[in-house]
């Protein structure tokens, strides 16, 4: 939909649709995306007759209008989902058997490499990976991120309250793509590693971000939710975290898999928002030995998504080998979870 581009879009301007079936009905949040352009996006649920009422701030009275949903598409087996307490499932009931893969800043460099991972993916197995929406500043990687995720103010500070939507379309870009490989974004939403100032904007303006992600991103099947990577060396509280998943929760109506992943101590994950628990070793010997227990303790689906690097650097969280991934791999399947791959050289 057209509407104005003048003020701050972002902070000022609305627009929200209503979609019904038979079956199901959901109140949908829209956003701005630049130049006069508001989007409001929906995946519906059923073959179906749908309905749909939008209303904004900027126009009079509402636009109405129907659409059909007809069958998905060879392939499209729809969101993945729990099923069977410890185990996941698409949609449609076919089996969903995670193996993923770390890349936190992949959509932050140039596009030339970003063409190279997915033409790396595009030729292996795995079917999940992880990635940031915020730029990602950490050793071994510490060049500035082609894009960023708000613009700056006439003194060169962040203006928190004005996004740049070519940010959020390149990520949405690599999500599509990832989407027609069969492969699962994991989108890590918040986490630490960041000289710009991104992980300390205050709560107003951590919701105002989430929601925009939301409302942007929820419409793609092939959406996880991570609300952090090593959330418990960030400076939030568990209060903090509590109203991030509330505001998921409540605004994404596919109601996608969400996660919080941790560094050393680990996060409640018999939270009912938590849908698994996405897991990183808390001991310097055992790592993959734990899945049963964890299976017990949270009686959810447990994904092993950092169960130390293969790599070769003198840090102790990087150094595995091959042999050794593919033994911690094993281990954590036979005792009936997820584990995850990432390798840094």
């Amino acid at each position: 939909m057209e509407g104005p581009s003048d003020g701050n879009p972002f902070m000022d301007y609305e627009i929200a649709a209503e979609f019904k079936s038979k079956s199901e009905s959901a109140s949908v949040r829209g956003f701005y995306d630049g130049d006069g352009k508001y989007c409001v996006r929906f995946m519906p649920s059923f073959e179906e007759e749908y309905s749909f009422r939008l209303t904004s701030n900027f126009t009079e009275g509402e636009q109405t209008g129907s659409f059909t949903v007809t069958t998905a598409a060879p392939g499209n087996h729809g969101p993945v989902r729990v099923c069977g307490t410890y185990h996941f499932a698409y949609e449609d009931a076919t089996p969903y058997y995670s193996i993923g893969t770390t890349c936190y800043a992949w959509t932050h460099q140039p596009q030339e490499i970003q063409a190279k991972t997915l033409e790396t993916l595009k030729n292996n197995v795995f079917n999940k990976i992880r990635f940031c929406i915020f730029p990602k500043h950490y050793v071994y990687n510490e060049n500035e991120p082609i894009t960023y995720p708000f613009e700056k103010k006439a003194d060169g500070s962040w203006d928190f309250t004005r996004l740049n939507p070519e940010h959020f379309r390149l990520i949405e870009n690599r999500i599509s793509d990832l989407r027609d490989m069969g492969i699962e974004a994991d989108l890590i939403l918040f986490h630490p590693y960041d000289r710009w100032g991104f992980s300390k904007m205050d709560p107003e303006m951590d919701d105002f971000y989430l929601r925009y992600v939301i409302a942007r991103y929820a419409a793609y099947r092939n959406v996880w939710w991570s609300l952090a990577n090593e959330y418990d060396i960030m400076t939030k509280t568990t209060a903090d975290w509590e109203r991030f998943a509330a505001i998921l929760c409540r605004e994404d109506p596919v109601s996608h898999l969400r996660s919080i992943h941790n560094c050393i101590h680990f996060y409640d994950h018999s939270r009912p928002w938590v849908t698994h628990a996405s897991v990183q070793r808390t001991d310097n010997f055992k790592t993959t030995e734990y899945t049963d227990e964890w299976r017990r303790r949270w009686n959810k689906p447990v994904v092993i998504d950092e169960m130390v690097y293969e790599g070769n650097l003198d840090k102790d969280w990087g150094n595995i080998t091959g042999e050794e991934t593919v033994r911690r791999f094993w281990e954590a399947v036979l005792r009936g979870g997820y584990p995850g791959h990432g390798e840094t050289y």
